[in-house]
């Protein structure tokens, strides 16, 4: 009897195993099939098999939606009416499910947001109203910000509450947060960025690149491509944003809720970077802000801002006092360089230029990235060329180490590239050219540069 019972569960499992066997092997030749079909681009031949293995078995391999998502964009493209509508719910459907059976490859935020996208895209064809998509967007940002990372995507969150602002649907204040709130989040993907961008640039880049392996040199391009489009993100912005956040819109609003919100660090903060950005800084209200916010919770900005103040009422040594201040009380080095390179433009904006270059070169210490901070300095250089050089020729002279500062911010952010080898054949254009060199009979001389720059420059040779 035990030997009977033996051999119906040693043949149950044979059964079993045999099954197992055949299905995976159906599994392998689906996914096989479809997955050739999209190599080729015939995503119409490849719906079939792909939605039998989609249906059949949906946690095989998730390559079942990366590849579902070219075919199912394809169908969209190249339908219309119903059938279109019914491909675009598919898409979004297709996302959920990838969530449900691969959630350590899906990012919840990541989802919601390109669902909320793909919503956007297609408005029209669904009956949806601004207002519907835009709460989409909201939610994805209130559930997982954190994941909700896709450049385009939170463009689109922001120009539709300008919209919704536009018609009356949101209101000043909610438009204005909502900026803080996007703007803050860029800001956050741009230092991280930034910062893995940072690892890979050598301190003397004073004549070329530095090498890298093939693999970091993607890595590179891959961390550039997010800067730049979270840089256009942020100009976009801006530009949307455009007089709806001037000093006239700002002022009366801030007002009018500063009794409210006094207390609150955060709106303080927020409002005095936005009166700030917007070059309110002469209202009375900005100083009221900043003095209740440095009573609240002092920290760098503030302490940045109150030299600005001073700065403007002809203190400079008190300016300066601040202006250190904040740099002590900002610990994050990122953060650090953005204060020293506001600090060094303000110096540069008031003439001192010794002053501004000292603290372009302390901020490029604690962020290498930061191309700007050697446009600026090519600029004074090149402003300075008539009043550090005792004749016409050794005048000139400076602008060859213009040039040469210029080309070091593009090789420090692939986004100034253009503008870096531009302003550099600008000053280039303006330095002795061959002739003059010839006739001079310096080829080859290395001119010391004196007044505030200090620097030596070789001639070229011919």
């Amino acid at each position: 009897m035990r030997l009977y019972r033996l051999v119906i569960v040693l043949s149950f499992l044979l059964v079993s195993l045999n099954v197992n066997s055949q299905t995976n092997e159906d599994d392998i030749n689906s996914l096989s099939i479809f997955s050739e079909y999209v190599k080729a681009k015939n995503y119409d031949a490849a719906y079939e098999p792909w939605m039998e293995l989609r249906e059949r078995n949906p946690k095989f391999n998730s390559a079942i939606f990366v590849y579902g998502e070219r075919i199912l964009k394809y169908k969209i493209k190249n339908s219309s009416d119903e059938e279109k509508i019914n491909y675009i719910n598919d898409l979004g459907n297709l996302w959920n499910e990838k969530r449900i059976n691969f959630p350590n490859k899906t990012p919840l935020g990541d989802v919601l947001a390109k669902s909320a996208q793909l919503l956007y895209d297609y408005m029209n064809e669904l009956n949806m109203t601004k207002s519907d998509v835009y709460d989409k967007f909201d939610n994805a940002f209130i559930t997982d910000s954190e994941t909700f990372n896709n450049p385009k995507n939170l463009y689109t969150y922001f120009k539709l509450i300008v919209m919704l602002y536009d018609e009356q649907l949101k209101s000043a204040e909610e438009l204005f947060t909502k900026y803080d709130e996007i703007s803050e989040k860029v800001e956050r993907e741009i230092k991280n960025y930034t910062n893995n961008v940072n690892k890979f640039l050598s301190e003397d880049i004073s004549e070329s690149e530095v090498e890298l392996s093939k693999k970091d040199q993607r890595k590179v391009k891959s961390f550039n491509s997010f800067l730049k489009a979270y840089d256009q993100i942020s100009k976009g912005m801006e530009i949307d944003l455009g007089d709806r956040a001037n000093c006239a819109n700002l002022i009366p609003l801030y007002e009018k809720n500063y009794e409210e919100k006094k207390d609150d660090g955060i709106w303080l903060q927020r409002a005095l970077n936005r009166l700030f950005n917007k070059e309110c800084v002469d209202s009375e209200l900005f100083v009221k802000i900043l003095q209740q916010k440095n009573m609240l919770a002092p920290n760098a900005s503030t302490s940045y801002y109150l030299g600005i103040i001073k700065s403007k009422e002809g203190k400079s040594a008190e300016a300066l006092e601040y202006y250190n201040q904040a740099i002590q009380l900002e610990n994050d080095g990122y953060e650090k360089a953005k204060i020293l390179f506001r600090i060094a433009t303000k110096f540069r904006k008031d003439g001192l230029f010794s002053r501004a270059r000292l603290y372009y070169a302390k901020a490029l210490k604690f962020n290498p990235s930061m191309g700007k901070c050697y446009l600026a300095i090519a600029q004074m250089y090149a402003s300075s060329a008539k009043n550090c050089g005792s004749d016409n020729f050794t005048q000139r002279a400076v602008y060859w180490l213009a040039s040469k500062e210029a080309l070091k911010a593009g090789r420090v952010d692939s986004k100034l590239k253009k503008s870096a080898n531009q302003s550099s054949r600008n000053y280039l254009a303006k330095a002795p050219q061959k002739s003059e060199i010839f006739s001079s009979g310096r080829e080859g001389e290395t001119i010391r540069v004196g007044c505030w720059i200090g620097r030596s420059v070789k001639v070229p040779k011919l």
